[in-house]
């Protein structure tokens, strides 16, 4: 894989998440970092595509995958968390370093959301810089599916949230309806699904190594800061909650248990 590329998206992600950083402590507000977060995968998407010279209709279809997937994502966590203020997360971390927030946020938010961001994107990148085949094929056609499939996952399970949330009569219980009976987190599981979709347009060009990129997207959404963070507030805050849990599968769709 070319290196030039790598380096222009390197700089492209540390020039916005000091812009992204600047912006927070004025606002004081780190929450914006997630609004960002697939907005900046569109970026590195677009910016690679103009400064490689890949196989045109894998480029663009890689691109165009990325980007349907980043803005829906950006989009809608702008409309969940417009008015309400700076997530839970972040607030206990301005208590743990209180006056030293300002400064520790640059490296354990921003920073470290921003390598991420690169890292996770390796197969995004590989797919678009890749020269050869110049032709689709059928590992191509496997990572399409895989994205639409959870793109519709993400969209389906975050339309069924919102209408439960909104829902008065529903307040303070726990979502298990429609996708939600079938997996805890259908949202998480189908943005996964969407990461090794684009993991295998990579393979496609012969880049198995840029697997890193699906692999840490999957621990990140089942070990770090998707699912034990969410799961540890729902328990405390959703009566129910362990049956629920007790029945329904934590991630992979499956039949609920009895």
């Amino acid at each position: 894989m070319d290196g030039s590329p790598l380096v222009a998206t390197a700089a492209l992600v540390t020039a916005a998440m000091l812009a992204l950083w600047l912006l927070s402590l004025a606002l004081r507000n780190a929450s914006i970092v997630d609004v960002f977060w697939g907005l900046g995968f569109v970026l590195i998407a677009h910016v690679t595509r103009v400064t490689a010279a890949g196989a045109p209709a894998r480029a663009w279809l890689v691109t165009a995958l990325v980007t349907a997937w980043g803005v829906r994502l950006g989009a809608y966590l702008l409309w969940r968390n417009w008015g309400g203020g700076e997530d839970y997360r972040y607030q206990a971390m301005r208590r743990h370093w209180g006056k030293r927030f300002w400064i520790a946020s640059l490296g354990i938010v921003f920073g470290l959301q921003g390598v991420l961001m690169w890292l996770i994107s390796l197969p995004v990148q590989a797919a678009i810089t890749a020269p050869a085949p110049a032709t689709l094929g059928w590992l191509d056609a496997l990572g399409t599916v895989l994205v639409l499939t959870g793109l519709a996952f993400e969209s389906i399970g975050d339309l069924q949230l919102a209408r439960f949330k909104a829902d008065p009569s529903t307040r303070g219980h726990v979502m298990d309806r429609g996708l939600w009976r079938y997996t805890r987190h259908p949202n998480y599981f189908g943005d996964a699904v969407v990461w090794w979709g684009l993991f295998c347009f990579a393979l496609a060009t012969g880049h198995p190594l840029t697997m890193i990129g699906p692999l840490v997207m999957t621990w990140l959404l089942t070990r770090l800061s998707g699912v034990p963070l969410l799961e540890k507030k729902l328990a405390r805050t959703r009566p129910g909650y362990a049956e629920y849990v007790a029945r329904t599968s934590s991630f992979v769709p499956w039949p609920p248990r009895d």
